[in-house]
């Protein structure tokens, strides 16, 4: 065979593969425009804004207990080894984190089982902020979620139902855990009846507050905790940016670890609208 004939011969073959790869993305364009359907509103429509849900947070970063959640050890520095590397010593319930179900259970989801179709969810999110503006105990109550839900229509299925009672702005002071003299916190919360509305009620997979708990502060009995979690919901704690989302519309992206049989962990948490 001539050269030149061994060359269009590579050429035509080279073509056949490009269309092949072009039909066979075309065919998973159309698969994927096909699975949409079940997709979020935000997330089938597009989005035009992101917001980070996420508190930057070092070993100041309030916790329940009290005391520091992380502590961060350099290993290797670029001056001296050429790199940065540093060891991590991390409480699972730090910053902006998962109560995984097993948080609260004897054998539910860890935070590696979550299931991946609970973790891109529709937002709703309930504000309580005035009320909570003058009186520290404030809880989401039933009345709260039948107000929501008057307003914006049905819970979406497999939603995160969120508190923003504007706590999240407290962080950087005592007022976040804001202890009495008695060493009891005050900080709002979800009301047990609330939680169990939206088990009953709705399809909610996720419940998310910008305090330290999913129980108001001055709880002594985690029931909203224990109502909520051995269901195989989850819960997100510390959630900030709630003040710059619609109440409705957006997409929450859990960016949940995978650390096998974790109670919980820090996730990187972005809303989608």
């Amino acid at each position: 065979m001539c050269d030149i004939c061994v060359m269009n011969s590579v050429k035509e073959r080279m073509l056949s593969r490009r269309q092949f790869f072009r039909a066979s993305a075309a065919v998973g364009a159309v698969v994927a425009v096909g699975g949409v359907a079940s997709a979020p509103p935000a997330m089938a429509a597009g989005h035009g804004g992101v917001v980070d849900m996420t508190h930057v947070y070092d070993s100041s970063f309030p916790t329940y207990f009290g005391a520091p959640g992380i502590e961060v050890t350099q290993a290797f520095n670029f001056a001296e080894d050429g790199f940065n590397l540093f060891n991590l010593a991390i409480n699972e319930h730090t910053g902006t984190h998962v109560d995984a179900p097993l948080h609260f259970s004897a054998d539910g989801q860890s935070i590696n089982e979550i299931p991946v179709e609970n973790l891109v969810v529709p937002l709703c999110v309930v504000d309580i902020a005035a009320k909570a503006e003058d009186d520290a105990d404030a809880q989401v109550t039933p009345e709260d979620i039948k107000a929501w839900m008057a307003s914006n229509g049905d819970i979406p299925d497999r939603a995160c139902v969120a508190m923003h009672s504007g706590w999240a702005g407290k962080t950087g002071g005592e007022g976040f855990r804001n202890v009495d003299g008695d060493g009891a916190m005050h900080f709002p919360g979800f009301h047990v009846e609330a939680a169990q509305m939206l088990m009953e009620e709705s399809g909610t997979v996720a419940m998310a507050v910008d305090t330290l708990s999913l129980d108001h502060g001055i709880s002594a009995d985690f029931a909203t905790h224990y109502a909520w979690l051995p269901t195989n919901r989850y819960g997100i704690e510390n959630l900030a940016g709630l003040d710059q989302v619609p109440v409705s519309g957006a997409t929450l992206v859990v960016g949940a670890g995978t650390h096998r049989g974790g109670s919980g962990g820090p996730c990187r948490i972005f809303a989608l609208f």
